[in-house]
């Protein structure tokens, strides 16, 4: 990718900062009701919190989408822009891991794809892995943009503003990065209902 495109991925995937006049407030935080991402309005399908076992929140999850839906296969569908937004709230300790995000995608990857799917996505989740890896640490107030932009190279993470790594290729690779919250097979049917606009 040359420095000007990705300058140009990096101003699409931090827009959007200001709220609208309309917001929706979740646990204290004010999401917007639409985002601009790739030349498309985005809207707002779904806002919910990652649970630790204690009941407290690790993060809040905002998904965008050019189509409300309430269903993972009308999400799936959906050929344009769409978004992920995590927020990371969680309270009494400095930081954690990103370590943490690369085992809970491994694992709903693995869980949520046929043996075909999985087969075709192996190298590109690697990819982004290490991508997120590499940012080492996060901590309360960080925030953490997965954006899908396919006419700008596929899946860009966006860190606290700052693109990192370089786009993954396919709409496919976002599906099945999706499917981690949204799956049958997820690992918190609360924030799966919440993204999906259903009641939790």
């Amino acid at each position: 990718m040359t420095l000007f495109r990705r300058r140009d991925v990096l101003t699409l995937a931090a827009a959007a900062v200001a709220l609208p006049a309309q917001a929706l407030r979740y646990e204290g935080q004010d999401f917007a009701d639409t985002v601009q991402l790739g030349g498309t309005t985005l809207q707002l399908n779904g806002v919910g919190a990652k649970v630790f076992v204690l009941k407290y929140s690790a993060y809040l999850a905002a998904l965008y989408l050019p189509q409300k839906a309430s269903t993972p296969e009308a999400i799936y569908a959906q050929t344009g822009p769409k978004r992920v937004e995590l927020r990371i709230v969680i309270p009494m300790v400095k930081d954690v891991s990103t370590q943490e995000f690369v085992k809970a995608i491994d694992k709903g990857v693995r869980r949520n794809s046929s043996e075909a799917e999985l087969a075709a996505v192996t190298e590109r989740v690697r990819q982004f892995n290490a991508t997120i890896a590499e940012v080492g640490r996060v901590k309360k107030g960080d925030t953490l943009v997965i954006d899908y932009l396919p006419a700008q190279g596929g899946t860009v993470l966006t860190v606290n503003g700052k693109v990192r790594g370089q786009p993954i290729e396919g709409q496919d690779f976002y599906t099945a990065f999706l499917k981690v919250f949204l799956g049958a097979k997820n690992s918190d049917e609360r924030l799966r209902a919440s993204m999906l606009g259903q009641p939790g």
